[in-house]
C-alpha cells in the first residue's frame, strides 16, 4: 500500500508538473506555428490590398478600413475614456491613413502604422485635455463600457456595509487621479502595454521611438502610479 501511495505522490506530482508547464507555455507569449502563419498571411494579404489602394482603388481600402475598423475605434475608446472623443479619433486615423496610403513602405505592418498614427492622434486629444483640465470622471474599456477601475481589487468586504464602499469609491477617485497626473506620453504607453496587451517593441514602432525609450517610459509610468497610490495600501 506504501509503494502505491507513493506511485500516486509520483503521479500526482508529474501531472501536476506538466499542468504547470503547459501554463507557463500558455502564458509565455509565445505564438504558435499556427498563429505566426495566420499573421504572415494576414500581413501578406494587407500589403497586396495597401499596394491596390495606392493605385488608387478606393474599394481595397475599403477593405482595410473593415479589417481594422472596431480594433481602432477600441484603442481610442479605451485611451480617451470619452465616445464622442474615441469617434473623432477613429475617423480621423483612417482619413490620414487614406490620404498617406502613398507613404507606406511596407517596414512595418499596416496594423502598426495604422496604430501609430491613431496613438498620435489620443496624445494629442489627450494633451490638449489635459491644458484644460478636461480629464472626463469614466473611462470606458476596450468594448466600450464603463470601466470600473476598482473592479480587480480584491475584497469580499467592499459591500458589506456603506462605509466599506465609501471607502471602495474614494480609492477609485485616487486611482483615477494617479492616472491623469501622468504625461499623455506615459499615460500612453502604459495603456498600451497593460489594457491593449502590446509588446514594448510595438509599441516603441507605434511612437516613432526605441523599444528602449519605450520601456523607460514605461517604468517611469508605473513608479509614478506606484508613489501617486502607496497611501493606498497603509
Amino acid at each position: 500500500m506504501g509503494a502505491s501511495i507513493g506511485l500516486r505522490r509520483v503521479e500526482s506530482s508529474a501531472a501536476m508538473a506538466k499542468a504547470a508547464a503547459t501554463r507557463a507555455a500558455r502564458n509565455s507569449g509565445r505564438l504558435t506555428q499556427a498563429q505566426m502563419d495566420a499573421r504572415a498571411q494576414q500581413r501578406a494579404e494587407d500589403d497586396d490590398l495597401i499596394r491596390a489602394a495606392q493605385r488608387g482603388d478606393r474599394a481595397s481600402f475599403d477593405q482595410l478600413v473593415r479589417r481594422y475598423d472596431q480594433a481602432v475605434l477600441r484603442l481610442a475608446l479605451h485611451m480617451l475614456g470619452n465616445e464622442q472623443d474615441a469617434q473623432d479619433v477613429h475617423q480621423e486615423a483612417f482619413l490620414k491613413a487614406y490620404r498617406h496610403i502613398h507613404n507606406f513602405r511596407f517596414d512595418s505592418s499596416f496594423y502598426t502604422w495604422l496604430y501609430r498614427i491613431a496613438t498620435n492622434l489620443c496624445l494629442d486629444a489627450l494633451r490638449r485635455r489635459k491644458s484644460r483640465r478636461e480629464d472626463p470622471a469614466t473611462v470606458l474599456d476596450a468594448a466600450g463600457e464603463e470601466m470600473d477601475l476598482m473592479a480587480n481589487v480584491s475584497d469580499e468586504r467592499a459591500m458589506a456595509n456603506p462605509a466599506r464602499e465609501l471607502e471602495r469609491k474614494d480609492m477609485g477617485e485616487r486611482i483615477m487621479a494617479a492616472l491623469t497626473k501622468l504625461t499623455p506620453r506615459e499615460r500612453m504607453v502604459f495603456e498600451l502595454k497593460h489594457y491593449q496587451g502590446l509588446k514594448l517593441r510595438t509599441i516603441g514602432e507605434m511612437l516613432n521611438t526605441t523599444e528602449e525609450t519605450a520601456k523607460n517610459t514605461l517604468f517611469r509610468a508605473t513608479r509614478k502610479l506606484r508613489s501617486n497610490l502607496a497611501e493606498l495600501r497603509t
